[in-house]
C-alpha cells in the first residue's frame, strides 16, 4: 500500500521527530477531517507498506531521520516557487531548500524525486515574464537531479479566497503562454512537464496530462509494478492517487497566502499547542468517544513481475 503524508500538510518541516516516532513504533493514528469521533489506524511496516509518499516545502528538517525509511520505497515532491515573504511568509530561501532537494536526489535516486513549482499566480509583481525568468533559473539549478516538474495555476477556492482577498485567477491566454514556454524550457533541462489538475490543454506543447502523482510515478520511483486498487479522484480534474494520508488539516506554518490545506491561520497556533511528537496523533491524543478502525493492508507490489519487466514494458 501507499502511505501518503503530504496533502494535509509539510509534515517533513515541521513535525520530522513525531513521524520518526512513528515508524519507530509501528503505526499512527489519523482523525477523520470531517468525522473526528472516526479514527483510522494504520500500521507502518515496510511489508505492508510498499511506498511512502511526501510533499514538502522543506525537506531539511527529516533528513536526520532517512535511515529510518530506507527499507521503504519513497516518492518525494518538493515545491520550489520564486514568491517572496508576500506570499509565502515561512518559506525558507529557495536557494537552500534547491540544495535540500539535490541532497535528496541524490539519496532516494532521480526517479523518485520531483519538483513542484506551484501554484502559479499573476499580479502586478508576479507577472508572466518573472515567472519565466525564475522557472528557467530553478530549471538550470535542479538540471540532472530530476525527470519531473509540477505546474498548475491558482485555485481560487473559498477558503483561499478568505485568506487571500485579493488574487485573481490566469487567464487562459496566460496559461497557454506560460504552459508552452515553460515545458520548452523544462524539455531542455531534462525534465517533463506535468499539469495539476489542468485538464489536457498543454498536452499538445509535451506536457504529461496523466496526473501528477500516479501509480506510474510511484512504479517508477521503486522499479516495480503495484497491483494498486482503483480509487476515487478528490475532484473530477484530477488523475493522481491519493489515499491514506496522516496528516491534519490547519496544521502547515509555511501559512502560505494561496494555501488549500489551512482554512483558519488563527486555528493553526492551536493545533500546533496540542501536538505531541509522541502522540499516536498528529494533533491531540485520543478521545474517550473514539471509533478506531484499524484499516486492513497489505502490499501491493506485483511479485511475479521482475524488475527487467518493469524496464521493458
Amino acid at each position: 500500500m501507499i502511505l501518503n503524508t503530504g496533502q494535509r500538510t509539510d509534515i517533513p518541516a515541521f513535525y520530522p521527530e513525531w513521524l520518526a516516532n512513528r515508524i519507530k513504533e509501528g503505526y499512527v493514528c489519523v482523525r477523520n477531517p470531517y468525522n473526528p469521533q472516526q479514527v483510522s489506524r494504520y500500521v507502518i511496516n515496510p511489508e505492508v507498506v510498499d511506498i511512502i509518499g511526501f510533499c514538502s516545502k522543506n525537506p531539511e528538517p527529516f533528513f536526520p531521520y532517512l535511515d529510518l525509511i530506507r527499507d521503504y520505497g519513497q516518492f518525494w515532491y518538493v515545491t520550489i516557487t520564486p514568491y517572496d515573504k508576500d506570499i509565502e511568509p515561512q518559506v525558507p530561501d529557495k536557494m537552500h531548500v534547491m540544495e535540500s532537494f539535490k541532497y535528496l536526489s541524490k539519496k532516494v535516486g532521480i526517479n523518485a524525486i520531483g519538483w513542484r513549482y506551484d501554484p502559479i499566480l499573476i499580479n502586478d509583481r508576479y507577472t508572466t515574464e518573472f515567472h519565466l525568468d525564475a522557472f528557467e533559473k530553478m530549471a538550470a539549478e535542479l538540471d540532472g537531479y530530476t525527470k519531473i516538474v509540477v505546474i498548475s495555476f491558482i485555485d481560487l477556492y473559498e477558503k483561499v479566497k478568505r485568506n487571500f482577498p485579493e488574487a485573481k485567477a490566469v487567464s487562459r491566454e496566460d496559461k497557454l503562454y506560460l504552459g508552452e514556454q515553460m515545458i520548452r524550457i523544462a524539455a531542455a533541462h531534462g525534465m517533463v512537464v506535468k499539469p495539476c489538475g489542468e485538464g489536457t490543454f498543454l498536452e499538445k506543447y509535451g506536457a504529461d496530462c496523466a496526473g501528477c502523482m500516479t501509480i506510474a510515478d510511484y512504479e517508477r520511483a521503486i522499479g516495480q509494478k503495484l497491483n494498486a486498487p482503483k480509487t476515487k479522484p478528490s475532484r473530477k480534474e484530477c488523475a493522481c492517487y491519493l489515499s491514506a494520508d496522516i496528516g491534519a488539516y490547519d496544521t502547515c506554518k509555511h501559512l502560505c497566502r494561496y494555501c488549500y490545506a489551512n482554512n483558519d491561520i488563527n486555528q493553526v497556533a492551536i493545533n500546533n499547542k496540542n501536538h505531541d511528537p509522541k502522540s499516536p496523533f498528529l494533533i491531540g491524543n485520543y478521545r474517550s468517544d473514539d471509533i478506531i478502525h484499524d484499516v486492513p493492508q497489505k502490499s501491493w507490489i506485483n511479485r511475479q513481475m521482475s524488475i527487467f519487466d518493469f524496464i521493458t514494458s
